[in-house]
């Protein structure tokens, strides 16, 4: 497979911080370097079913495995010859297909190799435009509907000026979701926003509205930035610093530098293929524009995959408080399930349900499905989070902390009370 360089899309005298200060510090290059190896080994498990975003975070680091990544190109492939265009009635695909797109643009194929990609993509595209219009939202959510205009910009196609001035309105009058996924969501914006004003697929007008707003999210979330550095929690800070290097913003080099130490500081979070494709690309001073301005070079390979060590058995039990809430409008009773699990020292919370429903199978019943992201909780006490009600089961320690971690990731102190709270987005 053919290499790809890096070279910046913003030009160098807009960037804020040097190439060199773009990346993790150089004390810390080793961590990163295992943690890179770490998501190449998990790549190289057959038994893993391909994620475009892992394959994405492999392209855009600073050391390969060719012979791996072509391995993981070829299966990701074959994943996305069948799950789209069979069914016209499907639920729209545009956040998952546009990752892909966003692969594919990083392996420096032949252009034709895109062509039905592209079709798609634009189909979905149009779908959640139309379904903003109808329903106030588009079918999918804002951040899919970003990314799907994002990997159209980094392939260089145009997208319709309507479909982009339905995100911008959203934008500048505050409809983007939820807070939960509020910084995910608006960097993802303005990352689209930005590659459209660069490469400048709009017209100046246009452009020029495009480069305030990404400029207004840039500042907005070097304000959100706690004083530890994390920027709305640990997994959205690096989309939030992807935004800062894309839009080479001078006054958020502070938020940038701090939201880099943060993330090294906080390593051991990002456990899963999910969540180590997330950060990885900023530790390599690299965000998803980067991929519109690759080029094809020899490769050698020089990274070596490295094995996932299990987790250390703790010895004895924990007793975990389990509460279930639903607030109004879907339920009269806000506190549906308030009861102690026992369950082993190192249980994590989906070890905690699971105890919890062999307890009392009768009362207490959960369903989860599975994502590239782990396991997502979609049903408690047959209460189900439905994207079209636009609800979601969301995950606090008390009182009222929303957890940084899913289900199977997040393991509970003793004596801890985590809550289950349908909640709207």
């Amino acid at each position: 497979m053919p290499g790809v360089g890096l070279s910046p899309l913003v030009p160098p005298d807009l960037h804020c911080l040097s190439p060199a200060g773009a990346e993790a510090p150089e004390d810390s290059a080793d961590a990163v370097r295992a943690l890179s190896a770490r998501l190449l080994g998990l790549a190289g498990d057959p038994a893993r079913d391909p994620d475009p975003s892992v394959y994405l975070a492999l392209r855009l680091a600073r050391e390969h495995d060719p012979q791996l990544e072509q391995r993981y190109l070829e299966r990701l492939q074959d994943a996305f010859q069948h799950p789209y265009g069979r069914n016209m009635a499907e639920p729209p695909q545009t956040g998952r297909l546009a990752l892909y797109l966003l692969g594919l643009q990083a392996t420096c194929p032949s252009p034709h190799s895109h062509r039905t990609v592209v079709t798609w993509l634009k189909y979905y595209l149009e779908k959640d435009w139309i379904g903003s219009w109808q329903d106030g939202h588009p079918l999918t959510t804002y951040y899919q509907y970003g990314l799907g205009m994002l990997a159209l910009c980094v392939h260089h196609k145009r997208v319709r000026e309507g479909v982009i001035r339905r995100l911008l309105t959203a934008q500048n009058y505050g409809r983007l979701g939820h807070h939960g996924n509020l910084v995910d969501t608006r960097a993802v914006v303005a990352l689209a926003f930005t590659c459209l004003e660069q490469r400048r697929l709009v017209d100046a007008d246009l452009a020029a509205e495009l480069r305030v707003a990404a400029q207004s999210v840039s500042r907005d979330l070097a304000e959100l930035q706690g004083s530890n550095g994390i920027i709305g929690n640990i997994y959205s800070t690096p989309w939030a610093l992807q935004v800062f290097l894309a839009t080479g913003t001078c006054q958020t080099e502070s938020a940038f530098s701090q939201g880099m130490a943060a993330l090294l500081e906080n390593l051991e979070a990002f456990g899963t293929a999910a969540t180590m494709a997330q950060v990885l690309p900023v530790l390599h001073g690299c965000s998803y524009l980067d991929i519109a301005s690759m080029h094809c070079q020899d490769e050698p390979g020089m990274l070596t995959p490295l094995d996932m060590e299990p987790l250390a058995e703790v010895p004895g039990n924990k007793t975990v408080q389990l509460v279930v809430e639903c607030p109004l409008p879907w339920c009269y009773e806000l506190r549906l399930y308030d009861r102690p699990v026992l369950v082993p020292a190192s249980a994590s919370l989906l070890d905690v349900l699971q105890e919890a429903a062999a307890l009392e199978p009768h009362i207490f019943k959960f369903h989860t499905q599975d994502t590239p992201q782990g396991p997502f909780l979609t049903q408690v006490l047959g209460l189900e989070a439905r994207q079209e009600k636009r609800n979601y089961w969301q995950l606090l320690t008390a009182p009222d902390t929303p957890l940084q971690m899913g289900v199977a990731d997040y393991r509970p102190k003793d004596g801890e009370t985590l809550i289950l709270r349908l909640s709207k987005w």
